[in-house]
């Protein structure tokens, strides 16, 4: 460990196996250490399923394990999340040629909550017209809503239709279309997959990128927008640590980190067991330097072992479900997402569904109840509420770049922005993908 290194990675989580990936790619020479024996960090995958219930403190004792099938055939995920087929991940994955590694399925249907139903997400103009989520009128408005959002093009003015991306409001633009409260809800929630209403009082452009690519999404496969890796996405961070290695990079697994090592505020290198291994950068997540994060909140997690799938999703073998804020009387979304035996995440007829949210409240468990009451009846759950961290500072003087912790959203769209960010921040540039070895894989078999 007496070489030098441009960069250490710390922890073998999604986000720092991207990072050492591209770090790797773009001709760094890369250490990633983890204190943990297997891969993921806080985003693996469990298996077998004796290691869920020791990893939740549960006894398996008098439990009759032998109804869950193959203890083997389970992975199941500590924070599931669903991959946009057009978005950033996938991008990721495609330019980097991670897709090698992994096999993909789509999700087969994308849900919103409304007056105590769930319904299909309309994402086209034809089912727009058959959804039981507007009426007759309104349904016409969203589609002509739809159709200019299609043919909306930032770089010809003309398209426009005297709205400007940069000044008009998202509100103002919905009012444009005369669109009623309930579908601004479902639009900006289930489609945009905005977080909260703050988004309303700002420029559409965002509004109208964010309905675009669920819609170029929805294109690509069909069934829904969203895609999800066989064996669970525990691949997603060893198909990433595998290029880092193919480009140089060195693992390290079950390496204890005593420390980092600092000179005039600056990072020189990271100590292990007696060891120093000296570097110019350090990226790690909020777990390694407790001092350099700060609280922002909570997420509560809850994961669902069922023999059956959702009700009222046509018998979706994997689906999501948003249940807008307004709708629960909250401040923030909860986000229910299921997948499957198909996924080879279960074992047979078996589904594994997970319920999340912001905490706002003293009584976490109360505020999921609104998920938990769609999944029917649950043979075993495990409830999980982590505390949220984002770094202190960016990390330009001491040149440790933190990650932000993992959010209550079901897709990974915020997880690649942070990632991104932080490359950017470390390198003074964009990542650039013409710097990967292209073999022109596809995601989908």
């Amino acid at each position: 460990m007496d070489e030098e290194y441009d960069a250490i990675v710390l922890g073998t989580g999604l986000k720092e196996c991207i990072l050492s990936g591209l770090l790797s790619v773009s001709g760094k020479k890369v250490l990633h250490m983890d204190r943990n024996k297997y891969y993921g960090g806080e985003s693996a995958s469990i298996t077998p399923l004796e290691d869920l219930f020791a990893k939740f403190n549960m006894p398996v004792e008098g439990l009759n394990l032998e109804e869950y099938g193959r203890s083997r055939d389970w992975n199941v995920d500590l924070i599931p999340k669903f991959l946009m087929a057009n978005g950033q991940l996938v991008k990721l994955l495609i330019h980097t040629g991670v897709t090698r590694y992994l096999e993909f399925k789509s999700c087969e249907g994308s849900y919103v909550y409304k007056a105590g139903k769930i319904h299909k997400v309309p994402a086209d103009e034809k089912e727009a017209l058959a959804s039981g989520l507007m009426g007759m009128f309104e349904k016409r408005r969203f589609r002509n809503f739809l159709v200019y959002i299609q043919e909306f093009n930032f770089d010809e003015e003309k398209t426009w239709k005297d709205v400007n991306p940069n000044i008009t409001t998202s509100l103002q633009l919905y009012e444009k279309f005369g669109l009623d409260k309930d579908t601004h809800d479902f639009t900006g929630h289930a489609l945009a997959l905005f977080r909260d209403d703050l988004y309303l009082a700002q420029p559409c452009g965002e509004l109208i990128r964010r309905v675009k690519l669920y819609s170029d999404s929805l294109a690509r496969f069909g069934k829904s927008p969203y895609l999800y890796p066989l064996y669970g996405l525990g691949e997603l961070p060893q198909g990433f640590a595998r290029l880092s290695a193919i480009y140089g990079g060195t693992y390290m697994l079950e390496k204890p980190i005593d420390e980092i090592v600092l000179e005039n505020g600056k990072v020189v290198g990271v100590k292990s067991g007696g060891e120093t291994a000296k570097c110019k950068q350090v990226f790690c997540d909020p777990t390694y330097v407790p001092d350099r994060v700060e609280k922002t909140g909570q997420v509560i997690r809850c994961i669902c072992l069922m023999n059956h799938p959702i009700p009222n999703t046509r018998d979706s073998l994997s689906c999501q479900i948003i249940i807008p804020q307004k709708q629960v009387g909250r401040k923030s979304d909860i986000y229910v997402s299921m997948v499957s035996y198909t996924h080879q995440v279960a074992s047979k007829n078996w589904f594994v569904a997970m319920v999340s949210t912001t905490v706002e409240t003293a009584n976490p468990e109360a505020e999921i109840k609104p998920g938990l009451d769609l999944l029917g009846p649950i043979k075993q759950k495990f409830v999980h509420i982590s505390d949220v961290y984002k770094p202190k500072d960016l990390g330009e003087e001491s040149q440790i770049f933190v990650s932000q912790s993992y959010d209550a959203t079901s897709h990974f769209e915020t997880t690649c922005a942070d990632v991104v960010d932080t490359f950017r921040r470390a390198t003074g540039e964009d990542f650039d993908f013409s710097k990967v070895q292209h073999d022109n894989c596809e995601v989908l078999e």
